[in-house]
């Protein structure tokens, strides 16, 4: 599923307009991007959490040439899926 069909079926479930369902869909998801950001945890139950994570330095391989580089450490978006979410999944 795409971010168009996703807006669809937003739009059709809740009997608003595309353009409406749009305008949610990247509120919620430019506000969960500054949270998580900030270092914030976003929590939705059932769902899941969006965190903030340290990746730590390491050393990895050009795979063109086999030498190996220097990866800086670097803050990256993690996401853990909730017990429900999960299940429904299995």
């Amino acid at each position: 599923m795409n971010k168009a069909q996703l807006i669809e079926k937003i739009a059709t479930e809740t009997k608003v307009s595309k353009a409406q369902a749009e305008n949610i869909l990247d509120c919620a998801v430019e506000n969960i991007k500054k949270a998580v950001k900030k270092g914030d945890d976003v929590k939705l139950v059932g769902f899941g959490t969006f965190t903030k994570a340290k990746r730590k330095a390491r050393t990895g391989r050009n795979p063109q040439t086999g030498k190996a580089i220097k990866i800086p450490a670097a803050w990256a978006p993690k996401f853990r899926a909730g017990a429900e979410f999960k299940a429904m999944v299995k």
